[in-house]
């Protein structure tokens, strides 16, 4: 996918995934502007991204209004917030491509695999916004730290992408590739829930084998 004129708004991106999502996404060419509850945090994480990135094109605003001026709309909030932060931006997505990479992490159990009884986030997300959103599931395995590589083809973890729609699943597994990630169409939203559990797994093993932020490879 092309870089070119394309926005991509990052909900609740002053966190590590999103402010990690928005470095590699404007590094790569894309338009960016990050989202917040607190427009001044948003402008906070912003401004320290421009200063790393100074010819890069990225903004700020309020979570409703960086929905509504996004042409893909990518939310990256804890599962504590994920649905009042949906029901706050419904009405801006309807029609887009909605990018769901939230995971159900429970503290203090995270990891313990805990699925909502739709089966999986990215499934209770479409069922919220409608059949007019097509809503995608992606980014659940990768580490935020990673996302601060410089060469991101070189972190060694792949992107599951999961959604009902085939054609809006191409296009986040373009934008992936494009900031040097491995993207694989992984089926329909259903499949969402083997990436979010997966992640409850991978924290496990963070812990147990000391390894810091392992992920996934496909092979074959």
């Amino acid at each position: 996918m092309t870089a070119a004129g394309l926005r991509i708004a990052l909900i609740g991106g002053t966190g590590d995934l999103g402010a990690g999502l928005a470095f590699q996404l404007a590094k790569a060419g894309f338009d960016i502007v990050i989202g917040s509850r607190s427009a001044d945090r948003a402008e906070a994480t912003a401004k320290a991204l421009r200063g790393e990135l100074p010819h890069a094109t990225i903004g700020a605003a309020h979570n409703v209004s960086a929905a509504a001026g996004g042409d893909v709309v990518m939310m990256t909030v804890p599962y504590a917030s994920h649905d009042p932060t949906l029901e706050s931006i419904r009405e801006q997505v309807q029609g887009k491509i909605f990018v769901d990479t939230t995971v159900p992490l429970v503290p203090p159990k995270v990891m313990r695999v805990q699925l909502p009884r739709e089966g999986s986030v990215a499934k209770r997300a479409q069922q919220m916004l409608g059949e007019n959103v097509r809503v995608v599931s992606a980014f659940q395995n990768i580490a935020a730290a990673h996302l601060r590589n410089d060469r991101l083809s070189d972190v060694a973890c792949d992107v599951l992408v999961c959604g009902n729609d085939p054609a809006a699943r191409d296009s986040i597994i373009g934008i992936a590739e494009r900031i040097g990630l491995r993207a694989w169409h992984a089926g329909p939203i259903d499949n969402s829930v083997v990436a979010e559990a997966l992640t409850s797994v991978l924290i496990f093993m963070n812990k147990r084998y000391g390894l810091d932020g392992a992920g996934i490879r496909i092979v074959g």
